[in-house]
């Protein structure tokens, strides 16, 4: 199986998904990054080493379950030519070694590289391609796929809340809103360091768009095209609390306010100023 896509989009977390709902669910899964590693170290790590130092080595070690190979295209031609033997034959030989050792796992590969541009200019295997190639998930990048924003930062706020022993509950509307405007070059890698931040830096139990990296606050979100004042970060603090409180009533204006401690008439004409839409918290 073979999963394309740009670097960060989530290829690993899919390939475990894969592993789990699979037969091989209670066997090993195990990971190697192509990328970067020198040959004989990537070798030793891939097929293991016969005696005197006796490794297993990852296709060793997944025995009965499953081998994420990440970055496939970064691999030499000697190891592309190793591997296509193992799939071909489901046999392999430990480097070293003499004797054939018998393979029984499920083979997950993934690149980020145009792999049809690599074969056509003889930098990758064009067997290889074709065993790889049989059955291909393609990983659309996050800015193609902005639903899963709200998820994946809930998932990562409980993550990251877990792992260092933060009250922080939530996300506001005003954040996920900034977060679903911004492109993410780095995909899901990305926004996972961006909540993993805010987390640290939450001094409340909900991230606000203040919590967020600069980066990502723009002048159309702060409302400070011109210059940063004053009363330009009040007004965008205050809309935050604002819209968190509709959030909260699920639209009920007079709910709000009372939530805010102030009444009806005044949080109606804030919300009037700010231009915003209360149906849209229902």
């Amino acid at each position: 199986m073979l999963l394309r896509g740009e670097r960060g989009t989530g290829k690993e977390m899919l390939a475990y998904a894969i592993h789990l709902a699979s037969l091989r669910s209670r066997r090993p899964f195990r990971v190697v990054n192509c990328a970067g590693m020198p040959e004989a170290l990537l070798e030793a790590e891939l097929f293991g080493v016969a005696s005197p130092q006796e490794r297993p080595g990852m296709i060793g070690e997944a025995k009965y379950g499953t081998l994420f190979i990440d970055e496939i295209a970064e691999t030499p031609p000697a190891i592309q030519d190793r591997i296509f033997r193992l799939m071909r034959d489901s046999r392999f030989e430990n480097v070293n070694g003499t004797e054939p050792v018998r393979a029984n796992l499920r083979l997950i590969f993934s690149t980020a590289a145009d792999l049809e541009h690599l074969v056509a200019a003889g930098e990758f295997s064009e067997e290889l391609f074709y065993r790889l190639n049989a059955f291909t998930i393609f990983v659309p990048p996050l800015r193609d796929r902005k639903a899963d924003i709200l998820l994946l930062s809930e998932h990562f706020i409980e993550k990251y809340s877990r792992e260092n022993r933060r009250r922080v509950a939530r996300i506001s509307t005003a954040a996920i809103d900034m977060l679903a405007k911004y492109h993410f070059p780095g995909n899901v890698r990305e926004l996972e360091n961006v909540i993993e931040r805010a987390v640290m830096v939450c001094d409340e139990g909900v991230i606000h768009a203040r919590h967020l990296p600069a980066t990502l606050q723009t002048a159309e979100e702060t409302n400070t095209q011109t210059k940063a004042t004053l009363e330009g970060a009040v007004a965008a603090f205050e809309r935050d609390i604002i819209e968190d409180a509709l959030k909260t009533s699920r639209g009920n204006i007079a709910k709000a306010a009372r939530g805010l401690g102030t009444t009806e008439r005044i949080l109606g004409y804030k919300i009037k100023n700010a231009a915003i839409d209360p149906r849209r918290y229902k």
